[in-house]
């Protein structure tokens, strides 16, 4: 593969800004790869772990001369630092991103870029529970999807090299309108995680009535399959939830109406009734496709 930036900017060096860099620093994809972030010694980690080249904590110079500047920070940031540094882009330059809503804030980023600069979403859906550049991998995205939400603002030429981009790093690119991103990902991503947030938050409720119960110790590979995405960074899901907000709120009213279905047949102990949904939930669960990612 050619050379697709000559320099490339990363916002935020975390676990998928990271994994980035090394994808992009490993197959030549940038010739040179900057991070840009305020903690001096998760940087250095990230010099040393061959995630970047080098590094700086002003933005507006890590920025000023990059092809491609891919915000990796929290969601709710995106438009502290647009305002900071996006003046300083040159023009040409592709602005992405990696965070997982997308309606409202695709909106927001285009309304802020400045003339002959074209920003286009991305969605890699990559993770894992633990964070920070120093669980990062250069195959983190190998096999996984992103998806990539478009507008009619979008450039065609920037949309095909952040294609290009997310193909190299091995997934497989999804091309998806931002607001049915955002429906589609509330009901299969974000509800899951309200789930897992919320039962761990329940069994700390049995736990604080009756301390005797020891929860941790006794839990089975069902609890900690349920609960995983439980250990995820509160920060960003907290953004995800506020910004994804009216889908979040709607499906969590369609998880209660089944999970009051489901309470109310154990209560007046109708055994083939709760049969019965569970049969349903069983069938519908077996006709997932099989993932690697």
């Amino acid at each position: 593969m050619a050379r697709l930036f000559r320099q490339a900017a990363i916002i935020g060096v975390g676990l998928i800004g990271g994994s980035l860099g090394m994808i992009l620093r490993r197959k030549g994809l940038a010739s040179s790869v900057v991070g840009v972030g305020r903690r001096i010694e998760n940087l250095k980690l990230a010099v040393k772990l061959g995630a970047i080249d080098h590094y700086v904590v002003d933005a507006k110079e890590g920025v000023k001369d990059a092809d491609v500047v891919v915000l990796a920070t929290p969601v709710d940031t995106y438009q502290r630092h647009l305002e900071e540094w996006a003046s300083c882009l040159k023009s040409g330059a592709i602005v992405s991103d990696v965070g997982s809503v997308k309606g409202e804030l695709v909106e927001q980023c285009e309304r802020l870029m400045p003339d002959g600069v074209h920003f286009v979403g991305a969605h890699p859906i990559a993770g894992k529970e633990k964070t920070g550049v120093a669980a990062g991998s250069e195959d983190l995205f190998s096999g996984m999807r992103c998806i990539v939400t478009p507008t009619k603002q979008t450039d065609p030429q920037a949309l095909e090299r952040v294609r290009t981009l997310w193909q190299e790093a091995g997934s497989t690119v999804l091309t998806m309108d931002p607001l049915l991103h955002d429906k589609i990902l509330g009901a299969v991503s974000h509800l899951p995680h309200v789930v897992a947030f919320a039962l761990m938050g329940a069994l700390i409720d049995i736990r604080t009535e009756v301390p005797s119960l020891d929860l941790a110790g006794h839990s089975g590979g069902g609890l900690r399959d349920t609960t995983r995405i439980a250990a995820s960074s509160p920060e960003m899901w907290r953004d995800i939830f506020l910004w994804n907000r009216d889908n979040v709120v709607a499906f969590i009213d369609a998880y209660e109406r089944s999970l009051g279905e489901l309470k109310q047949l154990i209560r007046t102990g109708d055994a083939a009734g709760i049969e019965k949904a569970l049969e349903r939930a069983k069938q519908e669960r077996e006709k997932f496709p099989v993932r690697t990612g």
